[in-house]
């Protein structure tokens, strides 16, 4: 398929700018995955100049700009180039599996300013659209850290995830109140308690081993399900706040299951 233009599949979508960077979607016949990004560059136009120039290797499938409008630079049926090596309940072609959504912030490298209203606005929409088309269940709505917590932040501890999931968009319960008393665990720590923190990350999706040792790809996991799911504060430690979230959130899946 060339970058010739296409007919957009949401009626949400302002623009059709065609990116050459994708291909067959292999394993998955129909995403069953949103994935969620933020653009991380100074400027809207450099971002979208990327994700559409030949040869970059990166592309995704919807643009949402500051203003709220929506560019599609890939059809859904094919397979966009946007997260990069990554994991997922068992998975590591997460772009076969996924649509990406790159939202413009010029994230943490460049002062990481408050996504705007219009742009949450245009993302619960754009969602909301896709998932009345496609069977992708709550838990498969994530963030770019969420599948490469050892590379990614985006799209960071601002993202309204709370927003979106009051409008049937992703999962979400509400986080445990921090407290400064209760064991925390951290970067040297092992035993029991650090395996039973690593099952329940695994069982909840994230690429983790349970090693029973608090080492630094625990500190990173963790990290990406505080910006996730416990935004307030994101320090790479489990205390008690972070680790009763992550039970209450398994707990729903599995009443709901």
């Amino acid at each position: 398929m060339t970058a010739a233009t296409f007919a957009p599949d949401s009626r949400l979508v302002d623009a059709v700018v065609p990116s050459p960077n994708h291909g067959i979607r292999q394993g998955f016949a129909q995403p069953d995955m949103i994935l969620l990004h933020y653009t991380g560059m100074r400027d809207a136009e450099t971002a979208l100049q990327r994700l559409c120039e030949p040869g970059s290797e990166v592309s995704a499938h919807y643009f949402v700009l500051t203003d709220g409008r929506i560019v599609q630079c890939v059809p859904e049926v094919r397979r966009a180039w946007h997260a990069g090596e990554a994991y997922w309940a068992g998975e590591t072609d997460i772009n076969s599996r996924s649509i990406g959504i790159e939202i413009v912030n010029p994230g943490h490298d460049f002062g990481y300013p408050d996504f705007t209203d219009a742009q949450i606005t245009a993302v619960i929409a754009l969602c909301r659209d896709v998932l009345a088309r496609r069977p992708i269940p709550s838990f498969c709505v994530l963030a770019h850290s969420d599948v490469a917590p050892t590379r990614k932040q985006d799209p960071g501890e601002k993202f309204p995830w709370r927003r979106l999931a009051a409008e049937g968009v992703g999962d979400w319960v509400e986080p445990e109140a921090i407290a400064n008393d209760g064991p925390t665990l951290a970067r040297g720590d092992q035993g029991p308690e650090v395996h039973e923190l690593q099952s329940e990350l695994a069982a909840y999706g994230y690429g983790i081993d349970a090693t029973s040792r608090y080492d630094s790809l625990t500190g990173l996991v963790v990290a990406a399900f505080q910006r996730h799911f416990r935004p307030a504060c994101v320090d790479g430690q489990a205390d008690i706040s972070t680790r009763k979230t992550l039970s209450r959130l398994l707990m729903n899946r599995r009443v709901g299951a």
